[in-house]
């Protein structure tokens, strides 16, 4: 993305200004240097087999409820057809800064390259804004299923599910972009150094050496926009379904009825809530360590409990696990020498 970004807009990375002369000695900025989370060498094994630990089961607990959803008919519904397009935007939004940070950690280098960088902050906020946009998606869904139960299948139609999820990717290529395009009108840096383990695009603001009050106004702007209205989105369709909840008169069918949203609820203040956290951090904290303890949490931790709160709040998604659990593990016990089949039976089953 970076790099169609650079071809059409015609514009190389910018410069890097030396500290002992503001005026003189312009070389072109190659390269960027992260802070990383520590800098204590017997740290970095343990750091290196932690991260690496939480992204696997990131990685390997979204790729499981993807195939649990594509695999059971009874889940090829709207709500379960957001859920395996939400785990794999959050597959993606992990794989944007926790592999560059191992590699960075067992190569014990800081070192990002310009292009490198800008193709990271690009997939970033590619990945963000469509978990923002993807949750809206996925809380207009359970609007019309509590709302207007009686035409929620004409409603939810495939061709509107698939259409919100092109909009999705539209709308964050865009919003990355234009967080792309503030960058690189930037002329020159004061410094190289990234106080975080990813390339953000308000730390790289904070590095120019030239007056960057419209870019922060127009990147905030930006970043008000489409942050705003997706969540403006969220609360419009849960004040609309708690209205509707409150108007069933038993109990249990007000339970059965919010029991539906609580898995999706619950992720959304995971994920706006550790944002939300990150930005205090940021404001409030001088200390960049702070704001890399905050910006991993959102990050990395965040995206790897999504799996854990779908499977272990949604029956529907727990069985259908186990099923495929349970079909992996029968079909490695049939395959296996010792089993009680022969091999042809393997291959049989296999076919």
């Amino acid at each position: 993305l970076s790099y169609l970004s650079l071809l059409f807009f015609g514009t190389l990375c910018p410069r890097y200004i030396q500290p002992q002369n503001l005026t003189q000695n312009l070389t072109s900025v190659s390269e960027f240097f992260l802070l990383g989370l520590s800098d204590d060498p017997e740290l970095q094994p343990l750091l290196c087999i932690l991260f690496l630990s939480m992204y696997l089961v990131t990685v390997l607990g979204n790729l499981f409820i993807i195939q649990a959803v594509t695999s059971d008919s009874h889940l090829h519904t709207p709500m379960y057809f957001f859920l395996s397009n939400l785990s794999l935007v959050d597959i993606g939004f992990i794989s944007s800064t926790v592999p560059n940070m191992i590699v960075n950690i067992q190569t014990h280098s800081r070192v990002i390259s310009c292009e490198g960088c800008l193709t990271q902050m690009s997939i970033f906020i590619l990945f963000r804004g469509m978990d923002c946009t993807l949750l809206t998606a996925m809380a207009y869904d359970r609007f019309v299923a509590i709302c207007h139960p009686l035409h929620y299948t004409a409603i939810m139609n495939p061709c509107l599910c698939c259409s919100l999820v092109l909009v999705s990717f539209l709308v964050s290529l865009l919003e990355s972009q234009v967080h792309n395009l503030i960058v690189l009108q930037l002329t020159c840096f004061k410094d190289v150094e990234i106080s975080n383990f990813f390339c953000d695009p308000s730390l790289l603001l904070d590095l120019a050496c030239s007056d960057t009050v419209t870019n922060n106004i127009v990147m905030y702007f930006v970043g008000t926009v489409f942050g705003f209205l997706p969540l403006s989105g969220i609360f419009f369709s849960y004040y609309k379904i708690l209205s509707s909840i409150l108007r069933i008169p038993s109990t249990g069918g007000k339970y059965k009825a919010f029991s539906t949203c609580g898995s999706h609820l619950a992720v959304v203040c995971l994920f706006y809530g550790t944002g939300l956290g990150v930005y205090l951090i940021s404001a409030i904290s001088q200390s960049p360590r702070k704001d890399v303890t905050a910006s991993v949490v959102y990050t990395v931790v965040a995206p790897m409990l999504n799996p854990f709160i779908y499977s272990l709040r949604n029956r529907d998604i727990k069985r259908a696990m186990w099923k495929l659990f349970s079909k992996i593990i029968s079909s490695l016990y049939l395959c296996h020498p010792f089993g009680v089949y022969k091999a042809e039976k393997c291959s049989k089953t296999n076919i």
